[in-house]
């Protein structure tokens, strides 16, 4: 449905109004329709008892009924009450007023609002009607039998419909809280994957080339080459850290820009490559449009299998192939096989790594193997499908 501007201007003032000063315009409204001609003659007769003109406690007993309705969310307990006393000295006197709705919309904010002693505010209502049928029927009441116990039950189906609104309101309140938490708990989920996959691999890294430098100390140059890479590794992970942690500060806008990409492959092969480990790249095919999603998917896969190169088969010959299709993108990393299976000296692996990469590569319906080699080498693939267009 279509809604003018100056409509949604309205609700949107409305909205930002407190709950009393809503409530109190309400209750106003009510007590003006109260006292409206012809709505004035359609009040409820339940005593039927002879009909009295309005006079000034008849209309101090309208005003009951309708003003304390300001309180119906703050106190409901209170309203009703209020709201109740002037619906007996209504009956008792026989006035008639349309302000005795009051009574119905108390009744329902009860049930829909009342936080504490809910049991016990619907116990002292019923035993105030109970009374109020009592001294309607010594007045010399001619309501039937019947009458008394139907009027009850519509009462009654006031307060019920407030209290499955209540319901309502907290299931959708529980509801929201699970989402919330569900979403909580995926979004730590994928900072801890992204948080593993950067520290990792730039640590294994400088790890191994520290390693290294401890065997080269005779040759100056290559010390310093050792050391230089270090430095360039330590500066790349201080970088994407601060990129990934940046996500977190609410005050800050995440470089979605700089989230790495297959083309920045190749600078991962060198930056291992300067590690010590020997490592081949084929690319074959024009790269797709992955989208940034997958594209960040794809170098983690080739990030993390190098890193197990790195960890458990340092200095063992490793082959990188990405062959990029119209549909989607290849990956295969395959290591050699090496001579020993434990981690380098000073580097452990946490199990969330292949784990981690197969959860990512199938959330964008692709296909992931990770496993021993036939020649007792290790070999990883992934295949990532390019999502649907826009």
């Amino acid at each position: 449905m279509l809604r003018l501007p100056w409509t949604l201007d309205l609700v949107a003032r409305w909205q930002r109004r407190g709950i009393t000063a809503r409530d109190g315009m309400i209750a106003l409204l009510y007590a003006v329709l109260g006292f409206l001609p012809p709505l004035a003659e359609i009040g409820s007769r339940l005593g039927e008892l002879p009909a009295r003109p309005l006079d000034a406690l008849g209309v101090a007993a309208g005003l009951a009924m309708t003003l304390p309705l300001v309180l119906r969310r703050t106190r409901p307990e209170t309203a009703l009450a209020l709201v109740a006393t002037g619906f007996a000295v209504q009956e008792l006197r026989g006035y008639v007023t349309f302000a005795s709705v009051g009574l119905l919309v108390a009744l329902y904010s009860a049930g829909a609002y009342q936080r504490r002693l809910r049991r016990t505010v619907a116990a002292v209502a019923t035993a105030g009607y109970a009374l109020l049928t009592a001294a309607l029927i010594a007045a010399g009441s001619p309501t039937s039998a019947d009458g008394f116990p139907l009027f009850y039950l519509a009462l009654a189906g006031a307060w019920l419909v407030g209290a499955w609104a209540r319901w309502s309101r907290a299931s959708e309140a529980e509801r929201r809280r699970l989402a919330a938490r569900t979403a909580l708990a995926a979004e730590r989920e994928r900072i801890a994957r992204e948080l593993h996959d950067v520290v990792t691999h730039h640590v294994t890294a400088m790890v191994v080339q520290a390693g290294a430098a401890q065997f080269v100390a005779s040759s100056e140059e290559k010390v310093t080459a050792n050391l230089a890479a270090i430095g360039e590794t330590g500066r790349r992970a201080l970088g994407e850290l601060r990129d990934l942690l940046g996500v977190l500060d609410p005050a800050r806008r995440a470089p979605m820009d700089r989230l790495p990409t297959l083309a920045q492959v190749p600078d991962l092969v060198e930056q291992s490559r300067a590690a010590g480990q020997p490592i081949e790249l084929v690319e074959r095919g024009d790269r797709p449009d992955l989208g940034a999603g997958r594209e960040l998917t794809a170098y983690r896969v080739v990030q993390e299998a190098l890193t197990n190169a790195l960890k458990y088969a340092t200095g063992r010959p490793t082959l990188v192939r990405l062959d990029h299709r119209s549909e989607g993108v290849d990956i295969e990393i395959t290591t050699s096989a090496a001579t020993t299976r434990r981690p380098a000296p000073g580097v452990g692996g946490s199990g969330r790594g292949l784990a981690g990469l197969r959860d990512r590569v199938e959330l964008f319906g692709g296909e992931f193997d990770a496993g021993p080699a036939p020649d007792g080498g290790f070999t990883v693939r992934a295949r990532i499908p390019i999502g649907d267009p826009a």
